[in-house]
Order: C-alpha cells, then structure tokens, then sequence
C-alpha cells in the first residue's frame, strides 16, 4: 500500500500516465500539459506483471513526476468497466486501475482509436508512402489498419477544428480471396476453423496458419514456425514457402485495406501500423500491396486517388492517447 499511497499524494492533474497496452507488450510513457508531448517510453512484457496496474507501478517506480490522470490504449473491445485483453490473459477492471495508481481521470480507449487519433499530427518523416500518387488529406475521413498480435482497424473523421475517432472491429471481417490460388488457401484454412477472419491470416497470430496453408496449397511440407521465425526466413530467402507466405500476407492485406478504404469513405488515407509491417517495410514497398489494394473494378480510380502510408513513429498509440487527454477538460 506504501507504493499505492505515494502515487496517490504526489498525482499531478497535468502529468498524465499513457499505456499502449497489446497481447504481447505494454508500452508505457509520460506526457505533460499543456501540450502534452510525450516522453520517458519505456516498454514490458505483459508476461511479466499479473495486471496492468503492476506494470504501470514498475513503469511508475524511481520516477519523480507521479501522474495524477491516464489514458490506456487496450487491444481489446472496450465497453465496460471491467474487460478481458483479447490476446493476453490481463483483465483490465477501471476501478482497480485507478485504486492503485491514484488517478483523477483514467480514459480507456480501443488501440486502434488511439492510433486513428495520432494520424492529424503525424508528420512527413512518421510516414512512408507505399505505392500510388494521393496525397494524405486530413481534412477527409482516414484510415488506419495494423496486422500487430492482432488485426486493428480504426478510423478518423473530421468534425470541426478537432478528430473524431471510431474503434471497430473490421480485423474480424470474413477473409476474402483475390485470386484462385488465394481461394484455395482459404479452403484450407477453413478445414480448422469454422469462421475465417482476415485477422486469422494477416497478424501476428495469424502468419503461422497463412504458412501452414500455403505449404499445404504448393504441396511442400510445413515446419513449426512461429511468426517471427517465418518473417526471419522469408528476409533471409533461404525459405522459399516462408517467402511466398509473407507475399501472400501483403497482397491479402492490400485487398483488406481497399476494402476498408471504400466501406469507410477513408479518401484521407489509409495508413499501416504494427510491428509486422514496420519490420518488413522494404518487403511491403515491393509487394503486391497497392496493386491489390486499387484492384477494386469500376472504383479503381476511386483508390488511386486515395494515399497508403506505412506509419513509421514508433509509438503511434502513445500519441494518439495524448492527443486524447490534451483534448480531455
């Protein structure tokens, strides 16, 4: 309680604590009024602490500026006081959060609705264009899309001098195919799984059930390989299944991200996060990722006009959880 009672004195309403909270990792940063610039990001493994309270009081402790509000970043549904992560066993309960660390306010917002906040205020040098001659307005309703553990989608509306964001859930859209070989792959995939989402393929979760039916689909023997082992192999080309998965992975995410570009009306751009296709940027820049993402018919030069970025700011969520607070009275 010692821990609990310090935070609790010293908790400054203009000091406020942001969390980046996914499966795998919580990323944790301060940010200070009035323009709440974020600073001291520090990043822990979810597997480590019990709750996210623990690991905010590790983030917290040795630090001087004790914040007297927060704003959590959750990769989940947030519709409730108290909510399971989606892919991480941490229930995150409002109450117990803002018992622990002290706080006056504590905001819980979708990822992807911090990420969909963060897009007005990135600059030229967050962003690498990927394919095609729009240009970013944002001034226009955006998207943003992120194969992460998950599958985020999110979106970001003009309304007046400020944005306006809107969580979904879009990642669990139904799969689609492009092309017969993709089909196939699909009919595969859905010999184990009753509902094939787009996030069951295109995410960090999902890479490994992509190879395993790719291999199946090219009649070649599949390994047991993780995510990450998978994207090793395929830059490496020393695996020849591995690669033809990752080029799968990226041409399925441009059908995806065109999908989400004409349901959501996103003529401001439609912009990449997640650690998947930072670490594979080059790849992604080669891929058939625009050609698919414009390969929409009769509104083809409806998404030519429409920009594909590759979010390149390490910690988008984290700015966009501040532009949440420095809005919040």
């Amino acid at each position: 309680m010692a821990a609990v009672d310090e935070v609790s004195a010293r908790g400054r309403p203009d000091c406020v604590l942001l969390a980046d909270i996914g499966g795998t990792r919580a990323r944790f940063a301060l940010a200070d009024g009035p323009d709440f610039a974020v600073s001291e990001v520090q990043v822990l493994h979810c597997a480590d602490y019990a709750s996210p309270q623990q690991a905010a009081l590790a983030y917290l402790a040795g630090r001087r500026a004790k914040p007297g509000r927060a704003a959590f970043a959750l990769a989940c549904v947030v519709s409730a006081e108290t909510m399971r992560m989606t892919n991480s066993p941490w229930v995150v309960a409002r109450a117990a959060i803002i018992a622990s660390l002290g706080l006056s306010e504590l905001q819980l917002m979708n990822d992807f609705e911090a990420v969909a906040l963060s897009l007005p205020v990135l600059r030229d040098v967050d962003l690498k264009p990927i394919g095609g001659a729009g240009a970013v307005n944002p001034q226009l309703p955006m998207a943003a899309i992120g194969p992460g553990t998950g599958l985020g989608v999110a979106l970001c509306v003009p309304a007046g001098d400020r944005w306006l964001a809107l969580a979904t859930e879009g990642g669990h859209t139904t799969a689609a195919a492009a092309d017969a070989f993709e089909a196939e792959v699909l009919n595969r995939v859905r010999r184990d799984f009753e509902h094939v989402s787009s996030e069951r393929l295109l995410s960090g979760i999902g890479l490994p059930v992509l190879y395993r039916a790719v291999a199946g689909v090219r009649g070649e023997a599949a390994l047991d390989l993780g995510a990450e082992q998978i994207t090793e192999r395929a830059l490496e080309h020393s695996d020849p299944v591995c690669a033809a998965t990752v080029d799968t992975f990226f041409s399925m995410l441009g059908t995806f991200a065109g999908n989400v570009a004409l349901t959501a009306g996103a003529r401001g751009g439609v912009f990449i996060a997640g650690g998947i296709a930072q670490n594979l940027a080059d790849r992604l820049a080669r891929s058939r990722f625009r050609e698919r993402f414009e390969a929409k018919g009769r509104f083809r030069s409806y998404l030519a006009d429409v920009a594909t970025c590759l979010i390149t700011a390490p910690h988008c969520a984290l700015l966009g959880a501040a532009q949440a607070m420095k809005r919040s009275p």
